[in-house]
């Protein structure tokens, strides 16, 4: 029987034979044998079939393709520190990289919130911390992650996107008591070097995928930089209807 290992190896002279410059791509009927006996008769079988048929070529590069954005999702999803909301099993997940002090991801808010009807059972989000533009972006990114601790953080994290005011400490702690954060529990979590350690992670799990600004967007593991409406909810139509 054929093995994939062969079926592949084949393949990649078929593609080899087809891209070289100068080489001959046909193979002559009566060279190529009717059932395999070795690993060159099925080398053989397989070119044959592949000069052909190329398309096939394109149609397997794009299931590639497809195999490797579901990597990337499973990879991006696989750390249960980020908060999510939606069900696990959720048909679409959506991955958002964010800096609470980036206009657009403010500006973004409503429309991610949007994509998580709590009834649908077809969106999930993560929410990933990225914070790239100031100080103060890392500390409103600490608060918020500690705020998990006491159940509020998606109080925090939509009071924190919401608010036109710089955010300073004295601004965080305003936000956070706002919602109804213990401060002194918020701080300790703020400054354990778990939190920042965490923090840290997300960065370079962001630029390791590519997300090079903020908001950078994940939908199934298909990269969205910046908020481009038309293309996110271009993404959601293709994979939920």
């Amino acid at each position: 029987m054929q093995s994939k290992y062969g079926a592949i190896a084949g393949i990649c002279l078929g593609m080899m034979s087809l891209t070289a410059c100068g080489e001959s791509t046909s193979t002559p009927a009566d060279n190529v044998p009717e059932t395999a006996q070795s690993r060159e008769d099925i080398e053989k079988i397989v070119r044959a079939y592949i000069l052909e048929n190329p398309e096939i070529i394109m149609e397997a590069m794009d299931v590639l393709a497809e195999r490797r954005t579901l990597d990337i999702a499973a990879d991006l999803a696989a750390d249960e520190r980020a908060f999510s909301y939606g069900p696990e099993d959720a048909a679409v997940t959506i991955i958002e990289y964010f800096d609470y002090r980036c206009t657009y991801c403010k500006r973004s808010l409503d429309w991610v919130m949007e994509q998580a009807e709590p009834d649908s059972g077809d969106v999930r989000i993560i929410f990933k911390e990225f914070p790239i533009l100031s100080e103060q972006s890392r500390r409103a990114a600490l608060a918020a992650v500690a705020a998990a601790e006491q159940g509020k953080y998606m109080e925090l994290h939509q009071a924190l996107m919401r608010s036109p005011e710089a955010l300073t400490d004295e601004k965080i702690d305003e936000i956070a008591e706002g919602v109804g954060l213990n401060l002194t529990k918020l701080h300790k979590v703020m400054e354990d070097p778990k939190t920042m350690e965490y923090l840290q992670t997300v960065r370079e799990e962001a630029i390791q995928y590519g997300a090079e600004a903020t908001p950078s967007f994940f939908i199934n593991g298909e990269l969205i930089q910046g908020y481009d409406r038309a293309k996110l909810e271009e993404r959601m139509d293709a994979l939920l209807n």
